[in-house]
């Protein structure tokens, strides 16, 4: 009757710390859309509402640190569920980096709306599509225990290096063409790499998630497409836009 009691108490456990991730991680889902919606919209007001409610986050991975601390310290999971235990603080020291990014993308918002509107919009909104996307889908994929959907995030991760890329040359080639806007652009390189590293933090916590289902961390390396580091604009790609 006490075993029964105490494996009880310790699904209790597991489920409320399946509910702090949740949380975590739909209010840094939040944040993120709320980032790119005020980039686009050049909406100070919002930006600073991000900056702001970015705490929230913070003061959920404390609550998650500490429930694991006591879970560890009075249940002493073994196997699989001391896995689920490492895996959930894995993933909440992740969210909470999601979190910091949308964030910086919001402190850049602040600062683009003091120049007049530059760069390509579209670029920024489909990049941020797709990485709303991969947070969605990544956290559902925790939830259910669904390493498949984790693949798929892993997956996409691709799509979001490649618009990296093409955002990377379309901003320098506009610097290049008006160096009125250097500064603003400046600004958006940083919010695109910003949104490139949100997609990788996604793709952690998919990789997170296929340890949790399979006990090891995936065979294969992920798809990486980002080639912004080799990138350079000459005069001809100038002339040619």
């Amino acid at each position: 009757m006490v075993t029964e009691h105490i494996v009880t108490k310790f699904d209790e456990d597991l489920n409320q710390l399946d509910n702090l991730i949740a949380e975590m991680g739909g209010h840094a889902e939040h944040q993120f859309a709320d980032s790119i919606k005020g980039l686009i919209r050049r909406d100070t007001e919002l930006a600073e509402k991000v900056i702001l409610n970015d705490k929230r986050i913070d003061a959920i991975e404390v609550a998650v640190d500490q429930h694991t601390i006591s879970m560890l310290a009075l249940r002493q999971p073994m196997a699989d569920d001391l896995r689920v235990v490492i895996t959930a603080l894995r993933i909440a020291s992740i969210i909470e980096r999601i979190g910091d990014y949308s964030k910086n993308i919001s402190k850049r918002t602040v600062a683009i709306t003091q120049s007049a509107p530059v760069g390509p919009a579209r670029t920024i909104s489909r990049m941020g599509d797709v990485v709303q996307g991969m947070i969605n889908t990544v956290l559902d994929a925790y939830l259910q225990r669904n390493a498949d959907l984790a693949e798929d995030v892993r997956q996409r991760d691709e799509e979001v290096d490649a618009l990296h890329t093409s955002l990377f040359r379309e901003l320098l080639t506009y610097m290049m063409e008006d160096p009125r806007s250097i500064s603003a652009c400046t600004h958006l390189l940083f919010v695109a790499k910003n949104i490139e590293r949100i997609g990788d933090h996604a793709t952690n916590i998919a990789e997170n998630v296929y340890f949790l289902v399979h006990g090891k961390m995936p065979d294969e390396t992920r798809p990486k497409d980002d080639q912004s580091s080799y990138t350079m604009i000459d005069d001809s790609d100038k002339n040619n836009n």
